[in-house]
């Protein structure tokens, strides 16, 4: 393997040019054309080899570059791509060898690939590539392209797992010379094949190396839409829905959701449910009501009236919940019954219907029995006290269980210094009511007196 240490340093300035041999690679091109043509593609060659030495050692950049991507495209049109490939790695071998000059070749040479008459030889040109290009800064954008190349070929095999290691090998969020666009677009590719491999942990590290605020230009709504579409298959599998509630609003927002009304409605509704799903928080709460404040949600009144629910202190009983809204719920991919994972959010959806019941009955009780808080719930004992002592370990309520009594108390108890406290202020704010009272008292019988003796 040919040693690349000295490639890894960046590009040194560009050597001023000793000799101008435009003149004589002009006169001599024609010439050599004619070689090939008749034939003789090796004498042809020989010639061009040491035209391009002449030219390196001039520093003639322009025509270095023209005998360069000469040489391999007489092999190109004699139809000798195992020369194309020899050539190659022998001219980017060459000492003092001109940088700019070498990734003109290599771009020439990735112009060829769509030609290549069957597999075989374009994985072989492209391998060829690869290690010609390994290492080396100045073509670090060509070499990313013909990664991505090979993972392509390698994912339409059906080797998802080697394709996505193939495209993992290059940190592009590194590379200088490669515009941002396609930065994000090649980082997106590796989220999506790290998806496609069931690698979520990584497919999470890597989507990390793209900023959103990239994504404020109108230009790049079309990365956007697909890092978001990523992200929520991404979430949906780790169950996340308040992180794909999250995605889905960021889909909304985007202005070429907001003019089609068709896509709109449907993202909004998936807002919805999966703002539903999410369990009960300080910013579910406050997401919860945000949504509902949509001006646009007036316009879908079924899943206004589903979120309303959820922000009213009401109950929900889930029979009542199941004849309204079942129907319409189960038509969506959300809960879509013949899926196992439907069926899971669908009984996520049901804890989510117990779980606000029971905050409602302990914001409007002190204390009840567990046969009545049961009856509320529409669920048997053992399954009420397991939804009661989730909600208290997740510190959402406050309740205390008093099983011989079967008594919920929903009221903290109190301790000595806190009961004095409330008594403290409760005597004080009573002498501050009867001082107020005197003076208002006084204040009367002295206007009463005044007015009498006139």
């Amino acid at each position: 393997m040919v040693d690349t240490t000295m490639d890894l340093e960046p590009p040194a300035q560009e050597v001023k040019m000793e000799k101008d041999f435009s003149a004589i690679v002009d006169q001599q091109m024609p010439e050599i054309d004619l070689l090939a043509q008749s034939g003789k593609l090796q004498e042809a060659l020989d010639k061009l080899l040491l035209l391009e030495k002449q030219t390196r050692s001039a520093s003639d950049l322009a025509s270095n570059s023209r005998v360069l991507i000469h040489i391999i495209k007489l092999c190109y049109n004699a139809g000798n791509w195992k020369m194309i490939g020899e050539y190659v790695v022998l001219l980017s071998k060459k000492h003092g060898m001109l940088k700019q000059a070498i990734t003109k070749m290599v771009k020439e040479a990735i112009t060829y690939l769509d030609s290549t008459p069957d597999l075989e030889t374009k994985l072989s040109l492209i391998n060829t590539l690869r290690l010609v290009t390994d290492g080396k800064i100045f073509v670090e954008v060509e070499r990313a392209r013909l990664t991505r190349m090979l993972s392509k070929i390698r994912e339409d095999e059906g080797k998802i797992a080697e394709a996505a290691d193939i495209l993992q090998e290059l940190q592009v969020e590194t590379f200088g010379s490669m515009e941002r666009r396609e930065k994000t677009d090649f980082i997106l590719e590796q989220m999506r094949l790290c998806l496609a491999k069931k690698d979520y942990t990584r497919m999470q590290i890597i989507s990390k190396k793209i900023s959103t605020k990239f994504f404020e230009n109108k230009e790049n709504h079309d990365l956007k839409l697909r890092f978001y579409e990523l992200m929520i298959q991404h979430a949906l599998h780790e169950e996340a829905f308040l992180s794909v509630c999250k995605y889905y609003r960021a889909v909304y927002d985007t202005p070429s959701i907001q003019e089609d009304e068709s896509k709109w409605v449907q993202v909004l509704a998936n807002v919805i449910l999966f703002v539903v799903l999410s369990p009960y928080d300080n910013e579910q709460s406050d997401l919860i009501q945000r949504i509902y404040a949509d001006s646009n949600l007036s316009k879908i009144p079924h899943e206004k009236d589903f979120v309303k629910c959820f922000i009213t202190n009401e109950l929900m009983r889930w029979p009542k919940m199941e004849e309204v809204y079942g129907a319409a719920l189960k038509q969506t991919f959300v809960f879509d019954k013949t899926t196992e994972e439907g069926k899971k959010r669908w009984e996520t959806l049901h804890q989510r219907v117990i779980e606000h019941n029971i905050r409602v009955i302990a914001k409007y009780y002190t204390r009840i029995t567990l046969k009545r808080l049961t009856q509320l719930l529409d669920l048997n004992t053992n399954d009420a006290q397991e939804f009661l002592s989730k909600l208290v370990v997740s510190k959402t309520i406050y309740a205390r269980i008093d099983r011989p009594a079967e008594i919920v108390s929903f009221v903290p108890r109190k301790d000595a210094n806190t009961v004095l406290n409330e008594w403290s202020r409760d005597i004080n704010d009573l002498l501050e009511l009867i001082v107020k009272t005197t003076h208002l008292i006084t204040k009367e019988e002295m206007v009463h007196g005044i007015t009498k003796s006139l």
